[in-house]
Parts: structure tokens; sequence; C-alpha cells
């Protein structure tokens, strides 16, 4: 059973979408929101595996809500317009729907959905943490990203914001490191000083700086040294 969110201003559309939804009973619709607020409130209350999401809405547009959350579900856009279609690919969504959805269409999404969800790992973390199957939206100007935790290798404080350091990519989050600390597994990030987390996956080196400091160089060749106290928490931690 796959559990999704319906997010759309008009009511009509809704009722709509939730109709041609009913034909597909491996699709629970758990709820339903009329704006991004609401929206907000449903998504962390339910915790969806997919949300069916309209772009233009009064106040805030679709792709402001992904920017609030921590982890973004599997995301389908439904909208009137096209306009949006290159902008929704680059965010890596997974369908973008035209209204009024058809039964084809809807069928198509859900097989790929269906796909991606049985493809995807299962997290062995805590639910406290954020898996590194899961996915957070960036968005720096007109671009934007769903990135898997897995693919980011640092996130390093930019005062009030995060640099997210992933492929050829290093976009600002508007989060601080403080607040996505607590949500980062330590079994695959380490804080490596008061400005950097790394993705211990990332790890391409690790030198000595002297008796007592370490050095992290990561795959694209970033080298981060390490504060004595961190580097005594890294070798107690690693058993080096």
């Amino acid at each position: 059973m796959i559990t999704a969110v319906i997010i759309d201003d008009e009511r009509l559309a809704r009722n709509d979408l939730r109709s041609v939804l009913g034909k597909f009973p491996s699709v629970h619709i758990a709820g339903e929101a009329a704006n991004v607020q609401e929206g907000l409130q449903l998504i962390q209350e339910l915790q969806p595996q997919v949300i069916f999401l309209d772009i233009e809405m009064p106040e805030a547009n679709g792709f402001a809500l992904l920017e609030q959350l921590d982890a973004v579900p599997e995301v389908i856009f439904t909208t009137a317009y096209d306009a949006y279609a290159i902008r929704a690919f680059e965010v890596n969504a997974l369908d973008y729907l035209l209204k009024p959805v058809t039964e084809k269409r809807l069928e198509e999404s859900l097989e790929r959905l269906q796909m991606k969800l049985q493809a995807a790992p299962v997290s062995q973390t805590s639910q406290s943490y954020l898996g590194l199957h899961e996915k957070i939206f960036v968005k720096d100007g007109e671009r934007c990203w769903f990135v898997p935790l897995s693919e980011v290798r640092l996130l390093e404080s930019a005062g009030n914001y995060v640099r997210i350091c992933f492929g050829r990519h290093s976009p600002l989050l508007s989060r601080s490191l403080q607040s996505l600390e607590p949500r980062l597994d330590p079994q695959y990030f380490f804080r490596a000083s008061r400005k950097h987390i790394i993705n211990l996956e990332h790890i391409k080196n690790i030198s000595t700086l002297n008796q007592h400091l370490l050095q992290l160089e990561l795959t694209d060749g970033a080298k981060i040294p390490l504060s004595r106290r961190q580097s005594i928490l890294f070798r107690e931690q690693h058993g080096i």
C-alpha cells in the first residue's frame, strides 16, 4: 500500500484526482491540503511516500513547500500549466501531470513509483535520523535539486545557511548547520569542526597534520582539518 497526500488549493481538482486514484487500490490517500502551510503540517504528521502537489497556489507555490521540508517524499506534480515542466524535472520529480489527470497517465506514474519504492534501500537507522536514501530539497536561484543524502559529501556552515556539496554543485540551504546535525545519522556523518559535517562514505584519505591532529581528504579533493578534540573522537570511533 502506497501512502499518498494531495496538496491543491482547488477542491474540484482534489476531488477529480481522488476519483481517479480510487481506481488504484494500491494507493491510500491519507489526507488532503489546500495550501502550503496545511501541506507542510500534513506531510510532517503522516510521512507519506508520495505527494501529489499542485504548483500555483495562493500565498506560496509548490516549490516553496519543498524548500521547507527536511526530507522530501516522492513528488508527482499536478498542474494546469506546462510552463514548470522543465523546472520540475530539474528537481528530479517523479512525474509531471497536466490537469485533468487521466487514468492512463496516472497508471504510468504509479508504476514508476512502485519500481522506485521497491528499489529504495531500507533504512537501518533510528526514525529520528534521515536515511541515506532520503532526499533534501535544495534551491539556488532558479535551479532546484532533490538530493539523496548519500550523495552529499560535505555540509559547510555559512552563517544562517548551509552549503551543501554534492556532485559538482554547492548551493546554499536556508537552514543552519546546528539545526541539521540532529537529523543526520552519526553512523554516516561526522562533525569535523564548528563549520563542517562530512559524509564518512566520501572520505578518500586520512592523514596527520602533527602528532595530534587529523586531516580528512574527501572524494572531490577537499581537505578538512579536524580540531584536536574531534581528532581524538574520530580516532576513538574508527580505531585509528
